[in-house]
């Protein structure tokens, strides 16, 4: 019996974790971190967000074009070629382009445009946008949505991370528990198949009656399937805590129960959060799903102004004058002006009121998500404080269950009591072991569920502690 209480107080104690093939809850969370699928998917969507922010950029790349013509036959001997480049810039909308052409021989006066004097034309020029794309264009628009894009794939990074180290750690915990339960029921069964033998030799011996090997062989019976249960309980625990605890190449890795730590810290409970509820990684998708609509209606506002436009262009004609004449040979600036605007508007206007609705719509989600994050960190603190009394009471509880047994067996050793009470004295011991062992683990759980809501990432990664 002394070993049984042992072997119990050994089972329930808190402590640091000493073996060195004990899987530690720092392991389980490195692990998730590092090998499961939904956090290299997220990591991966952020590649693939940089990627296409990279390919927004791209609508400001210089485009470079070039075109030769040549007459191999006709009246006509003229040829032309010309190299140009264009690249838009994002102050005001911003286009510069420059290009050299040249020709050579005769040309038709429909193509007079062509003539260059002998060493070729040179081409400068610029393009502002005086009202609509002022501001901002769709490209200046998208290369903002492609990175708002990433930072919204940066925050389901973070997202994803939490989720899956507190689901990682709470299936850890289970599966301690479950390994303490079996412990608890594999002693007790060893206390029935111990006393079975002690049995056998009083009833041989006549101090006993045989109906009392009768009834502890009942008990070792259901012993043995409780032993049972608690087996399956604890690889299925195990098989849980695989789709978190994997190998280098990111296979499942169900542990062992020689894995199980007899000693270990439990998780840390940390004080009132003190969280700024705009840091958590839920609320800042908002933020970024508020700056899309905004970027929207900046768009749509953008095509209710008039198109004007002031460009300059300045060129000027190098060597000596060719069949085009003289008009070629001097510098040349020009400046225009080009206005344009829509009537109706109906497009633009029924975006931005669309714009306007999905701002409120928005704005009414998020109001009810802080309600139900401030409710859980509420609720949270409520478990937390709960917990950790029904630990201390489930650990009374167990020491006044060990205490009747003692004093009961005691009496059954000086006759004054039977082998029943005995019995239930045992199992009562038990039952209260079990109960404290579910405590632990409901604290556990409740410990690691506050700091993923108040984002101790540090923590987390340590395992909770």
């Amino acid at each position: 019996m002394r070993a049984f209480l042992f072997a119990l107080l050994c089972l329930l104690s808190v402590g640091s974790a000493a073996a060195q093939d004990v899987l530690l809850p720092r392991d389980v969370a490195r692990s998730a971190t590092d090998n499961y699928p939904a956090v290299l998917e997220a990591r991966a969507a952020r590649r693939e967000a940089l990627g296409e922010q990279l390919s927004a950029r791209g609508v400001f790349d210089t485009v470079v074009r070039s075109r030769a013509t040549s007459r191999l036959e006709g009246f006509w001997s003229g040829d032309v070629a010309e190299v140009g480049a264009r690249r838009a810039l994002g102050p005001l909308g911003t286009e510069v382009y420059g290009g050299y052409r040249i020709s050579q021989g005769t040309l038709p006066i429909y193509e007079d445009y062509d003539y260059t004097d002998q060493g070729g034309e040179i081409r400068v020029g610029v393009i502002f946008n005086l009202l609509r794309n002022r501001a901002i264009d769709a490209r200046r628009a998208g290369i903002e949505r492609a990175g708002l894009q990433v930072s919204a794939a940066e925050l389901d990074i973070l997202l994803t991370r939490i989720e899956v180290q507190q689901d990682a750690l709470l299936a850890y915990w289970r599966w301690v528990a479950a390994g303490r339960v079996l412990t608890v029921y594999e002693e007790l069964l060893g206390i029935a198949a111990n006393r079975d033998t002690a049995l056998r030799r009083e009833v041989e011996s006549g101090a006993r009656a045989a109906i009392d090997i009768t009834e502890n062989l009942q008990n070792l019976t259901r012993r043995k399937e409780l032993v049972r249960r608690a087996e399956r309980d604890l690889q299925t625990a195990a098989n849980a805590l695989a789709l978190f605890y994997r190998d280098e190449e990111g296979q499942p890795s169900a542990p062992d129960r020689t894995q199980l730590p007899e000693e270990i810290g439990m998780p840390m409970r940390t004080g009132a959060a003190l969280i700024d509820l705009n840091a958590r990684p839920d609320l800042q998708l908002f933020e970024i799903a508020r700056e899309q609509l905004e970027l929207d209606m900046r768009l749509a506002r953008n095509d209710l102004q008039p198109d004007l436009k002031f460009s300059v262009e300045g060129s000027d004609d190098y060597g000596a004058i060719a069949p085009g004449g003289p008009s070629r040979d001097a510098a040349e600036l020009k400046a225009g002006v080009t206005f344009s605007v829509p009537f109706g508007r109906r497009a633009a206007r029924g975006r931005v009121r669309s714009a306007e609705a999905a701002l409120e719509g928005l704005e009414q989600r998020q109001r009810l998500a802080r309600d139900q994050i401030a409710r859980e960190l509420a609720d949270l603190q409520v478990s937390l404080d709960a917990a950790s009394d029904i630990l201390e009471l489930t650990k009374l509880e167990r020491q006044q269950a060990e205490r009747l047994l003692e004093a009961e067996e005691q009496q059954f050793q000086g006759g004054a009591s039977d082998f029943f009470l005995v019995n239930l004295r045992e199992q009562t011991l038990a039952n209260a072991s079990i109960r404290l062992i579910e405590a632990q683990q409901t604290l556990a759980s409740a410990a690691i569920a506050y700091q993923a809501a108040t984002l101790d990432l540090e923590r987390l990664s340590a395992g909770g502690n």
